[in-house]
């Protein structure tokens, strides 16, 4: 039996309406999932869920496993008991942008407070001994209050895991370990509680996978082994993509590659923990950047761009078949979007994984609008897909059209029979309509919103993350035109 067609929504947590200053997985993620039920939607797509990293970015996380404290609901922690109402720190300020640093200076004493009650109270043990990431996590948490984030600048010992140096350091930061400890519990209690919810409305949660990891994580610090860096911890190849005809020097992202051979050794069981701690969480994970399984751009760690790179073999299929052994069919969807190789679709199509196809991109090619080698245009798709308008990387479709020339609008306007005054819906009706069986549709072209709404813009290290979604964008007249159109389509199959 074929799954269902199905339409969902993209917005992260944070984005989510709150007087707190962010987002949060408490009341209003409640009332968000009983609007996706009401607006005909199977699915919620998340970014990352771990701690953010500079600029409150998901993919630069300290952490691959751990989650983040930021994204608790105060108003849980009251009703459970750990807070008092008058204890939440309201937010004042503009509540359509995140200020994560003021959210930080904000929230993290009193969530300190709430995870003091629950160690004073709550024997953690079992629970900690399940998830073997939370003794590391902790560790490393205890470690930075003392010093510095970045592990490779800790003394020798610490920085080299010298077992004497870490039981000396469990011993001096153990109330800030039990901390980091409760604050992962409080996280598990409270989405677990949303994940039943959306269960409950036939909402399936899908997350996201970056392959890589920061340099500066405690992944790099506690799996030396499996990474290639040198004596010290500094990578000795790091990561990248390719010049194009946008970028001409590539992009240098930096992040350490990892060492192949330690990871087959292990049965690739670092990658089967990791994928086991997110289906704690969500239901399917997209694998981003997923032509770097296949192949990756290796850069010197010493390159001023990526130029100097070449492609060398990525995992490839002994992960994913390692992968699939262990959780029989495999719940990930690959991003497989930019320059891909036949090696790259093969190894995609082998392990039956859904691949992407962006709308945004399906009017660029202006030689051959129609070209049926242009995957993006609907006529073009399959139900092998999931089809988006864009992604959080990707202008909002609005600001996408305005900033794009008058031949793309044109060809867009024309393919879709539209005159463009409401594109970000008639781009949303498109994705409902393809054969694809998944339409994915972040809330920002719902909403119809310009390109001061967008999500992330590659490449830039400032202003990302922020957007925000006002309470009153969850109204019963958005709902009932998006359940129109997924009723019209043929997506308001229950989730698999």
């Amino acid at each position: 039996m074929s799954p269902p067609r199905r339409a969902g929504i993209l917005l992260h947590p944070t984005s989510l309406p709150g007087p707190f200053g962010m987002g949060e997985i408490g009341p209003f993620a409640r009332r968000w999932l009983e609007w996706l039920e009401a607006a005909g939607q199977r699915i919620w797509q998340i970014l990352p869920l771990n701690p953010i990293g500079p600029s409150g970015s998901p993919y630069s996380s300290p952490s691959a496993f751990a989650r983040n404290p930021l994204l608790l609901s105060l108003d849980d922690l009251a009703s459970d008991g750990w807070l008092l109402h008058r204890e939440r720190p309201w937010a004042p300020g503009d509540r359509y942008t995140v200020d994560f640093e003021d959210v930080i200076r904000r929230k993290e004493p009193v969530l300190a407070m709430a995870a003091d009650r629950v160690r004073a109270q709550v024997d953690l043990a079992a629970w900690a001994a399940a998830r073997p990431w939370v003794d590391d996590w902790a560790l490393f948490r205890g470690i930075v209050s003392r010093h510095r984030q970045d592990w490779r600048l800790w003394p020798e010992a610490l920085r080299d895991r010298d077992p004497d140096a870490l039981a000396e350091a469990r011993d001096h930061f153990a109330e800030v370990i039990e901390r980091a400890i409760a604050l992962q519990w409080l996280f598990d209690q409270q989405w677990q509680r949303l994940r039943e919810e959306a269960s409950k409305r036939g909402i399936a949660l899908w997350g996201d996978l970056p392959i890589f990891v920061s340099v500066d994580s405690c992944d790099t610090w506690a799996h030396r082994d499996l990474f290639r860096l040198d004596e010290r911890g500094f990578p000795k190849m790091v990561s990248g993509v390719p010049p194009d005809a946008f970028t001409p020097l590539g992009q240098l992202w930096g992040h350490p590659l990892f060492e192949l051979a330690a990871h087959r050794r292990t049965g690739h069981r670092w990658w089967i923990d990791r994928i086991s701690a997110l289906l704690e969480l969500t239901d399917t994970v997209r694998v981003d950047h997923f032509r770097g399984l296949e192949s990756l751009w290796e850069v010197p760690a010493d390159a001023k761009d990526a130029r100097a790179g070449s492609w060398e073999p990525g995992f490839g299929a002994p992960l994913l078949e390692a992968l699939r052994e262990h959780f029989g069919e495999l719940p990930l969807v690959a991003e497989d979007l930019g320059v891909i190789t036949p090696e790259v679709h093969a190894l995609r199509e082998r392990f039956g994984l859904p691949g992407m196809a962006i709308l945004q991109f399906a009017f660029a090619n202006l030689d051959e609008p129609g070209a049926p080698d242009n995957p993006y245009l609907p006529h073009n798709h399959h139900p092998d897909l999931v089809v988006y308008t864009g992604t959080h990387d990707n202008d909002t479709t609005l600001g996408w059209y305005l900033s794009s020339e008058e031949p793309v609008r044109d060809h867009a306007r024309r393919y879709l029979g539209s005159d463009g005054q409401e594109i970000a819906f008639d781009l949303l009706r498109a994705a409902y309509r393809s054969v694809a069986r998944t339409a994915i549709v972040p809330m920002q072209d719902a909403l119809g919103l310009d390109g001061r709404a967008r999500m992330n813009v590659p490449g830039r290290p400032e202003g990302n993350w922020s957007w925000r979604l006002g309470s009153e964008a969850m109204n019963l007249v958005l709902a009932r035109k998006l359940r129109l159109e997924a009723r019209l389509s043929g997506r308001l199959g229950l989730p698999r």
